[in-house]
């Protein structure tokens, strides 16, 4: 069989609006197109992985003869708007990728996804809080397959720690020593583009997480126990500040993808950011010796150990308008199975969601045993983006804010709190 396989960038993603803007939406799917062979189309945002997703359907592909997958990927800064049209028309894909938790939940209030609970086998083995970013928040049923887990914690230039004679700290004195070490050695210490402030809340649960108790804070918020002015979560903002000198100069005007070329280039000796930085890094630096560890726990920390704070990242689900649904739900089922879990570890250079998934390469080996030493939700994204404003938009502009000296720890967390407040109501 052939199959199509695409990266479309901005330019085709305009195309794509208007074909599916003009398509007539009232179809509503239904039984197995006719024919022995079924095409079935399969919609990304991730336009850097097609090659890899070309390996990983040809090995699906040989197992299920007579379905063909068509790939196509779009900008990412595009693909919301392009699947909304898609789904709300008839040419939409069978299979879209999906975001996961508050920005999965539009999809399925609008009745766009098919729920398969009891449809898709392995799906009890995945984590819970994994699987709950594939899940309705109002009705709790699951309307996908999640894709990969995403694990924070900092990254390192071996190479450059080596030459300064540093080791990895494990406890808080020490990271901060090595920190002071190296801007003597007028080394950047860690890399951080706070131009783009989505990745402002990642660092502040890089770095904070065991100060406000991780999973447990989780529980006490959600239930009302507390509330994000609580004095712990205030005191891990505060580290944000106090980490700030060893940080990119002007950090607000560092982009994010400069704050990676910086990190690649040998100009700071440190990364804090997600797993999803490996595949990154080894394309920009292949030669670049990196490593990753969970920053020692702060002084005055409800937690006694490190943590890696992790979510769910990307989903795969059933189009409800499909007309090929028998073979989407195979598919489906594939991608709940260890054989597609150990493609997404080898090809994609992901974690994967499934259970039983091993991993070869030695950077992702080290930073899933350094998860599994240590976990907790990334809090914001996993509990707090299921309303307007997002947790992680409030967060991410307050700590701007912070770095500009316009505000301070429990001004931002004050300022957090009133902003999901809109929505969130503790114990529903």
């Amino acid at each position: 069989m052939r199959r199509r396989i695409l990266a479309s960038a901005a330019l085709l993603a305009g195309s794509a609006l208007l074909l599916s803007a003009c398509a007539p939406s009232g179809s509503s799917g239904g039984e197995q197109a006719s024919g022995d062979d079924v095409t079935l189309k399969v919609w990304s945002w991730r336009t850097e992985d097609v090659e890899a997703y070309n390996t990983i359907f040809d090995v699906f592909e040989k197992e299920h003869p007579g379905i063909t997958v068509e790939f196509e990927a779009f900008q990412n800064t595009e693909y919301n708007q392009i699947l909304t049209t898609g789904l709300a028309g008839s040419d939409g894909p069978d299979v879209p990728m999906v975001r996961a938790y508050g920005q999965l939940q539009p999809n399925i209030e609008a009745g766009q996804l098919e729920p398969i609970d009891g449809d898709v086998d392995g799906l009890d083995g995945i984590a819970p809080s994994v699987i709950a970013g594939a899940k309705g928040k109002a009705d709790g049923k699951t309307y996908a397959v999640p894709l990969a887990t995403q694990t924070l914690q900092m990254f390192y230039n071996k190479q450059i720690f080596k030459e300064q004679g540093l080791e990895v700290p494990t406890t808080w004195a020490e990271f901060i020593d090595v920190q002071e070490k190296l801007l003597a050695a007028g080394i950047t210490p860690m890399a951080l583009g706070a131009k783009d402030d989505w990745i402002l809340p990642i660092f502040a649960d890089i770095v904070g997480s065991a100060r406000y108790g991780g999973s447990e804070f989780e529980e006490q918020v959600l239930s009302g126990a507390t509330d994000f002015t609580d004095p712990n979560y205030v005191a891990s903002l505060g580290i944000i500040t106090e980490l700030q000198k060893y940080l990119t100069p002007d950090v607000v005007g560092v982009s994010y993808t400069d704050s990676q070329i910086q990190f690649t280039s040998g100009q700071a000796a440190q990364f804090p950011g997600g797993s999803f930085e490996i595949a990154t890094f080894r394309n920009q630096a292949p030669d670049l010796d990196l490593g990753s560890y969970q920053v020692p726990v702060p002084d005055g920390a409800v937690l006694d150990a490190p943590v890696s704070p992790a979510y769910a990242d990307g989903n795969f689900a059933i189009n409800a308008k499909s007309k090929n649904k028998e073979a989407a739900l195979e598919l489906l089922n594939w991608f709940a199975t260890p054989e597609f879990g150990q493609l997404v570890a080898d090809e994609l250079n992901q974690f994967s969601a499934i259970p039983g998934v091993e991993y070869e390469d030695a950077v992702m080996k080290e930073a899933w045993a350094n998860y599994e030493k240590g976990q907790a939700p990334y809090l914001l994204l996993v509990d707090f983006r299921y309303g307007e404003p997002l947790g992680t938009a409030v967060l991410g502009a307050e700590v701007q804010k912070m770095f500009l000296g316009q505000t301070d720890a429990a001004g931002a967390a004050a300022a957090l709190q009133t902003g999901i407040s809109q929505w969130f109501t503790p114990g529903e």
